[in-house]
C-alpha cells in the first residue's frame, strides 16, 4: 500500500528550485517514489534527525541537498518538509 505524500509550503518552493536542475529533479523524484512505497527503505540510507527537527528523517539528494520528511504511521502520511539545501 502506497503512503500519501503531503508537501509543506517550503517544500513546494524547493521543488521549483529542483526543477531548474534536471539531475537533482530526477534524483528527488526517485527518492519521493521510494519513500511513498516505504519511508524506511534502505538503501538509500536515511538519517533520523535530532534537536529542533527531532522526529524527521533526512535523505541525501546529492552532497549538498537533502529531502527531509516526517512520517505519520497512523494516517499513512508522509509530510515532506524540505527538498533543498541543508535543513534549518
Amino acid at each position: 500500500m502506497v503512503w500519501t505524500l503531503e508537501y509543506t509550503k517550503q517544500a513546494d518552493k524547493d521543488s521549483t528550485k529542483l526543477a531548474a536542475s534536471p539531475g537533482l529533479k530526477a534524483k528527488a523524484q526517485e527518492l519521493l517514489r521510494l519513500i511513498a512505497i516505504d519511508p524506511y527503505c534502505n538503501p538509500p540510507p536515511y538519517e533520523k534527525l535530532v534537536g529542533d527537527m527531532k522526529g524527521a528523517i533526512s535523505r541525501r539528494i546529492n552532497r549538498q541537498h537533502r529531502l527531509v520528511y516526517c512520517v505519520f504511521k497512523s494516517k499513512r502520511l508522509i509530510r515532506v518538509l524540505r527538498m533543498w539545501t541543508h535543513y534549518e
